[in-house]
């Protein structure tokens, strides 16, 4: 089995003014669904381009278009698995504000526990098998990520879903949570030419709006984590 993981964020990281930043995207169990979503998904952006009368040189994505046009694309994906991770800022500790590597730090913790807590629970509903899953591929939207950055997020991926984590202060090793996975891979990709980061950049943006408004979570039949909890 292989999986393939699509994400996105929404919001900005900045407790001064905003206490809401949201990771939020689509797990697919096989190549296959995955490509069949891939389709369906730019046929929904085709049909809301005719309907909305949107140029077909515009990208859509969620901060450019209406709340209605949102709706129409979340919806598209019901019957995908989503998940994310709603980060309540205010409630972290200063330190991780106090520098761009302690804050990138923390977001690559909330990235990988939320991915983790929602193919656990994938694996608890017997969705997935975690003795069969070979391959893992992780797909994210580009953005202004310095080069060791990128290898420590793939770093910390590969040590919780394929080695295995050591918490020095507990003495505790914590077993990989699929322990025949062979690869980890994690690409950034334009969203421009990846029709399943824009799909992900709903879901995300879904997320943060029903986050920041108040509204129950559960509405968007997502995976979520909350942090901190």
């Amino acid at each position: 089995m292989n999986l393939f993981v699509y994400s996105d964020e929404s919001g900005v990281f900045d407790r001064v003014h905003n206490d809401i930043f949201v990771f939020g995207g689509l797990i697919f169990l096989d190549k296959n669904s995955k490509n069949i979503a891939s389709r369906k998904y730019i046929h929904a952006e085709h049909v809301l381009r005719s309907s909305e009368c949107i140029n077909d040189a515009e990208e859509l994505k969620a901060c450019r278009i209406s709340n209605k046009a949102k709706s129409k694309l979340f919806r598209s994906l019901n019957q995908h698995i989503k998940f994310g991770v709603v980060i309540h800022q205010k409630k972290l500790m200063n330190r991780i504000f106090q520098s761009k590597k302690d804050k990138q730090r923390y977001l690559d913790y909330a990235y990988k526990i939320c991915l983790k807590r929602a193919l656990e629970h994938l694996i608890a509903a017997k969705v997935i098998n975690p003795l069969i899953v070979e391959n893992m591929y992780v797909f994210v939207d580009e953005h202004t990520t310095a080069t060791n950055g990128i290898y420590e997020l793939r770093e910390g991926l590969e040590q919780e879903f394929k080695s295995g984590t050591y918490n020095m202060s507990y003495d505790k090793f914590f077993p990989p949570l699929f322990r025949k996975l062979k690869s980890l891979d994690l690409k950034y990709c334009n969203s421009a030419t990846t029709p399943l980061i824009r799909a992900a950049d709903i879901v995300a943006n879904k997320l943060y709006y029903l986050a920041t408004k108040e509204v129950d979570l559960s509405t968007a039949k997502a995976l979520i984590t909350h942090l901190p909890k």
